[in-house]
């Protein structure tokens, strides 16, 4: 399986995308704000990662919004977070086949474009 979640509008991903060569690999493209992300599919990447949290987003400014810094979160926190708000997801997420690829920084691209590759 092939699958990259993105924001359509958000230029960090439309980098990535390009960079890591996302549109020349056959990956199905499902922007997160357009196209909601289902239970089953963040059951998939929290099976994947290991847990809600690995894939939340601290940075999104609802997070500071909802004052959730002051609070101590679960991963049913996270989990219901991020269903309920796609900023939420720390993105972007590529799978492919049996790994998965969360978030922006250089290591993970880095990694996203030698697995393409």
């Amino acid at each position: 399986m092939k699958k990259f979640y993105h924001l359509g509008t958000c230029t960090t991903c439309q980098a990535i995308i390009q960079e890591a060569g996302v549109d020349k690999a056959g990956f199905e493209m499902q922007d997160i704000k357009t196209e909601k992300i289902t239970p089953a599919q963040l059951a998939e990447m929290k099976k994947m990662t290991g847990s809600y949290e690995s894939l939340f987003s601290r940075r999104a400014l609802k997070y500071k919004e909802f004052g959730l810094k002051d609070k101590k979160l679960t991963e049913d926190d996270y989990k219901n977070y991020i269903l309920q708000e796609y900023t939420f997801l720390k993105r972007p997420v590529a799978i492919l086949n049996d790994r998965i690829f969360v978030g922006n920084d250089k290591k993970t691209v880095a990694a996203l474009k030698a697995a393409i590759q």
